[in-house]
């Protein structure tokens, strides 16, 4: 479940294997669980997830994720030895066990369809989403033509246009919207003349 399952612990870190995950290179979306996690915001929070990782010996994470997983990624990374400081200062591990962990290794994978960060060409979860719309117009275009109607196709990515200008340039689509580009003033005139041609 994310860090919220990184700061709550227990059954929620197990290690991984064959038959856990066998056949699920096709399935959407991601099958470990994704969760916001307001604790993981504080640093008590962070503090509980450390003290998880130390507990079972955990030096290296993969965070898949967004702006805000990330940037989590990024605050956990600058606090780790503080961290361990604090957990030995309170009697939680021994310094020993701080020594043993005193480095913490993040992986950062941008996981989000909205293709909207910079140095990675597409990030995880654009081209299933670009797939994933491209099914639903190829379902509504037959009902389009032979009722002779519009559809309007409102499409995720939050503050980028990626997805929409991608699936409207694949599909021929006659008016598009995205967030860099906002339409002029009078563009409700131009729209309804391109509908009535």
């Amino acid at each position: 479940q994310g860090y919220e399952g990184l700061v709550e612990g227990g059954d929620n870190i197990k290690q991984a294997d064959w038959l856990s995950v066998s056949n699920i290179i096709q399935l959407g979306g991601t099958v470990i669980g994704s969760a916001r996690c307001k604790a993981f915001t504080t640093r008590a929070g962070r503090l509980r997830a450390a003290r998880n990782l130390v507990e079972h010996g955990i030096t290296n994470l993969c965070v898949i994720g967004g702006d805000g997983s990330l940037t989590g990624a990024d605050i956990f990374r600058s606090e780790w030895a503080g961290l361990l400081e604090e957990l030995v200062r309170d009697g939680q591990i021994s310094e020993e066990v701080a020594r043993e962990n005193c480095r913490l290794n993040i992986v950062g994978l941008v996981g989000s369809i909205d293709n909207d960060f910079c140095g990675t060409d597409m990030t995880i979860g654009t081209d299933s989403a670009l797939h994933r719309i491209m099914e639903v117009i190829d379902a509504i275009t037959t009902t389009a033509q032979s009722h002779q109607r519009t559809f309007v196709l409102e499409v995720m990515g939050r503050h980028c246009g990626y997805l929409a200008l991608v699936s409207g340039l694949a599909s021929g689509a006659d008016w598009l919207f995205i967030p860099e580009s906002p339409p002029e003033d009078g563009w409700e005139d131009l729209m309804c003349e391109r509908l009535g041609e």
